[in-house]
């Protein structure tokens, strides 16, 4: 019988067919069962869309598309989400594993907050354990401080249910940066966000992951951005959340002036003192010493122009 909430499950899919039937299995065989599935293909060159298609045709609940043209994930996600019909949506990787109670423990718990995650458990790409959580890498995070999301990120979008107001208030995404870091940010700007300690996703590690949380060997060999590259990725997010009409203090704002004054000098204390001022909140997330902290407070005195003299 079917009771509760309907929820939407949004997973986009683009040349996952190795790891795919997997996670599949673990939607359709969900214990909540009001529930859709959307599915959109994002021209994948491999057997992807034919085992989306058997899916479809066995699964009512399934509902899949393809895109006319690859989009990229950030455009594909947005469309996705479009498509959802749900009061409640849930986002979804392509290679992970889900408890099947995943779904039905998130609606029971997600009560008055705008958002809620939940921990997870990091798995290789051939499966077997890692012996490691997402908690025990960083700290996770309830209440309702957006600032607590300016430099620092523990919501994983595939641990996500969201209510719709929440996807209604973030869209359009902003694709120079990633979508859960931006969904937690404008969470905590309209409410609360919860998390559950349970560990409800087995969470893939691989090469063609689009984030890389344990921060493995991939990052030196594929992320090889300059440091001013790396400064000028931070000045952008600041600059989104700095211009969200919704923030509740303007906190983001003085982050935004701060590091963007330090992107034209040699020497910027602002940022280094917005820090000390909000350290409490700013690196709650951060599972590091104190001492660890105050280094990295003290490397924001930094302006651009020495380091584009050093680099």
């Amino acid at each position: 019988m079917k009771s509760g909430p309907f929820v939407s499950v949004a997973l986009c899919a683009y040349n996952g067919a190795a790891y795919l039937a997997q996670q599949l299995d673990t939607l359709v065989d969900q214990t909540y069962k009001n529930l859709e599935i959307i599915v959109i293909d994002d021209c994948s060159t491999d057997n992807t869309y034919a085992i989306l298609t058997n899916y479809a045709s066995r699964y009512p609940q399934f509902k899949l598309y393809q895109n006319e043209s690859n989009l990229g994930f950030v455009k594909n996600f947005e469309r996705a989400a479009t498509l959802c019909t749900g009061e409640l949506i849930a986002l979804c990787d392509q290679d992970d594993i889900w408890d099947l109670q995943k779904i039905e423990k998130q609606v029971n718990a997600i009560k008055d907050n705008v958002l809620i995650y939940h921990d997870s458990e990091f798995i290789h790409e051939d499966g077997s354990l890692m012996n490691k959580k997402v908690s025990d890498v960083m700290n996770l995070y309830r209440g309702d401080e957006p600032e607590v999301f300016l430099f620092f990120n523990c919501v994983s979008g595939h641990s996500i249910l969201m209510k719709r107001a929440l996807l209604d208030e973030a869209l359009p995404l902003k694709e120079t940066y990633f979508h859960d870091w931006w969904l937690a940010y404008v969470a905590t700007n309209m409410g609360t966000i919860d998390f559950m300690p349970e560990c409800l996703v087995k969470y893939r590690q691989h090469d063609k992951s689009d984030t890389n949380i344990l921060r493995t060997k991939r990052d030196k060999e594929v992320h090889k951005h300059t440091s001013i590259q790396k400064l000028e990725r931070i000045q952008t997010w600041l600059g989104h959340c700095a211009a969200y009409p919704k923030n509740k203090n303007d906190i983001a704002l003085q982050f935004y002036k701060a590091f963007t004054k330090r992107m034209g000098s040699y020497i910027s204390f602002g940022l280094s003192r917005l820090l000390i001022k909000y350290r409490s909140t700013i690196f709650l997330i951060r599972k590091k010493s104190k001492l660890n902290r105050a280094n990295y407070i003290y490397s924001q005195i930094w302006g651009a122009k020495t380091k584009k003299l050093f680099s």
